[in-house]
């Protein structure tokens, strides 16, 4: 009973969800002292590029649903790195903001991106390489996006 197709080693999916875990787990050094997860340091990520925005907005961008981003958004709140107020506009929308303390951790994370590069690559080939790969895996996550909205629009039709 051997399909080469079935082999865990011939398998991306494999390979992507090892690189994800492992990518983590990875960052616990850098994070741990700042008092961050990995998906809080996300969040910052997109609030450090452009402060006070809704809700919906961020989890696009991270591709979380609501269910992930509202427990990721009150325990950061509870930290006193953000703040969540009531749309002006539409007062059923929640703008998230950076607070002072939210602020002051971007000065803290300027070295991660390249304490995590060199602890990784060992040179600058290998770096080349991987950021090569930045629009193929775009495609894929793209690509990955539409089949996974097509599969649920399928299971809300069932019903």
């Amino acid at each position: 009973m051997t399909n080469e197709q079935l082999k865990l080693e011939n398998q991306l999916c494999f390979r992507l969800y090892s690189a994800a875990r492992l990518t983590m787990g990875a960052y616990h050094p850098y994070l741990d002292p700042l008092g961050i997860t990995y998906p809080q340091y996300l969040v910052l990520l997109v609030l450090w590029e452009q402060d006070k925005q809704p809700v919906c907005d961020i989890g696009k961008r991270l591709m979380l649903d609501t269910n992930t981003m509202t427990p990721l958004l009150q325990r950061m709140e509870k930290a006193g790195l953000i703040t969540r107020t009531r749309g002006k506009e539409d007062t059923r929308q929640r703008i998230v903001s950076l607070t002072k303390q939210g602020k002051a951790l971007y000065e803290q994370a300027q070295t991660i991106p390249e304490s995590m590069t060199k602890a990784v690559m060992a040179s600058e080939e290998e770096l080349k390489q991987i950021l090569q790969m930045i629009p193929l895996l775009d495609k894929l996550i793209e690509e990955l996006k539409k089949l996974v909205e097509s599969q649920k629009s399928k299971e809300i039709n069932k019903y």
